[in-house]
């Protein structure tokens, strides 16, 4: 970790000191943008007579095999028996976050999942939201962090994956992860109450990331605040596709995801097809539309089309995960039988997300510009450690004892955490 010299800007590995490695799946098939997909692939898996078949369509790794002994995910009551001797239902699908922007849905059966992350199941509520780190490179303008309400996975199409950061350590909104005195001492420099979701919208519209890890400069004047609290309520409300940071005088309206005005909203004008083949995909800059096959979908802002996550861009990843072929014989070969309208609008979000969010990357860059060439004055790290915020205390890096109840381990057993 870089170290931080007192006029250096806190890093975001301070203010929200306590974190979680991602997901590791360790196998693509219990994941599918569908539910209905993954129950069929359950459904194969446990039809399987012999145990040398059943131990192909689950692709054992080192971590887990036909004969692994887990616990339960928190919150989920699935089987903790060995899949060997599985011939139950599928678990609840849930949707989870993908990467940066995409959503896909998962089997939340700890057998089938290398590190499945407990401590960040316990604390998924409605009041949660996490801040996923994202891999810098140097040559592109990707924001440093994405932001969920969902599980985030936490993967990067490319660079190392970053941690994962949740807003809160316990559920209901309960024990900010934020360094402790932090919300005090900025509610003292600014004359303002800040809450936590007020600092995380800071963090929203301010953090950088370069080789030495993500940073957050903190403002110093209140109207800098301000303009940062309008600026990362609004980038929130994006990222998480309207569940969280709602709020309708500012036209972040509950009740469903983010939209673009009359003018700009994309719509399909031409059929898509039901069945569409990976090379499908094309865009016409020039007519600002998105093609597959024979099917239109119009006006498709050059933004949206261009944004990038991890140097790949965020549309054509999200079509290749419902386009690719998975290997013949393995579980990833069942597919999602069509396209479906359901799929059309979850196509439609992700063109809008993309477009309001590349609405607001000048006035990102132009908070950047002012924090960093000293027009708007900020806390450094020497404010920070001479109000007592750093050092942080070794405990707030760990996650907070949150059972309020039994959790099934392997075979039935209950833990005693």
């Amino acid at each position: 970790m870089h170290a931080v010299s007192d006029d250096d800007a806190p890093l975001l590995h301070d203010l929200m000191p306590w974190s979680v490695r991602p997901l590791r799946i360790g196998r693509g098939w219990p994941m599918a943008p569908d539910a209905a997909t993954l129950r069929d692939r359950w459904a194969q898996l446990t039809a399987a007579p012999e145990e040398a078949e059943r131990a192909a369509l689950l692709q054992p790794t080192r971590a887990r095999g036909l004969h692994s002994r887990v616990a339960q995910l928190p919150g989920h009551r699935t089987a903790t028996t060995a899949l060997a001797r599985e011939e139950g239902r599928c678990p609840e699908p849930v949707e989870i976050r993908h990467g940066p922007y995409d959503r896909q849905w998962l089997i939340p059966d700890h057998r089938l999942i290398d590190a499945a992350r407990p401590e960040l199941w316990r604390v998924l509520d409605e009041e949660q939201v996490f801040a996923v780190e994202q891999p810098w490179l140097p040559d592109l303008d990707e924001p440093a962090l994405a932001f969920s309400a969902l599980l985030p996975d936490g993967s990067a199409p490319a660079g190392r994956p970053g941690r994962i950061r949740p807003l809160f350590r316990q559920p209901g909104g309960r024990d900010p992860n934020l360094a402790p005195g932090l919300a005090d001492l900025l509610s003292a420099r600014l004359a303002t109450e800040v809450s936590a979701r007020e600092v995380l919208a800071w963090i929203a519209a301010a953090a950088r990331t370069g080789p030495g890890g993500c940073e957050v400069p903190l403002p110093a004047e209140p109207g800098a605040w301000s303009r940062g609290l309008a600026l990362g309520g609004q980038l929130l409300w994006l990222h998480t596709r309207g569940a969280r940071f709602t709020d309708p005088a500012a036209g972040r309206g509950p009740g469903g995801p983010p939209r673009l005005p009359g003018g700009s909203r994309p719509y399909v004008r031409a059929p898509l097809p039901a069945d569409p083949a990976g090379e499908d995909l094309e865009y016409d800059r020039e007519q600002r539309e998105l093609r597959i096959g024979a099917g239109r979908i119009s006006p498709v802002s050059p933004a949206a089309w261009d944004r990038t996550a991890g140097g790949v861009r965020v549309l054509e990843a999200w079509w290749e995960r419902r386009t690719a072929p998975g290997a013949p014989g393995s579980l990833e070969a069942l597919r999602p039988p069509r396209w479906t309208r359901s799929t059309t609008s979850d196509l439609l979000e992700v063109v809008s997300v993309l477009t309001l969010l590349a609405d607001l990357d000048e006035a990102r860059q132009a908070l950047a510009r002012r924090l960093a060439d000293g027009t708007g004055r900020t806390l450094g790290a020497a404010a920070l450690r001479a109000a007592g915020v750093l050092p942080v205390p070794a405990a707030r890096r760990r996650p907070a004892s949150v059972l309020d109840h039994r959790e099934e381990g392997p075979d039935g057993q209950f833990a005693l955490v």
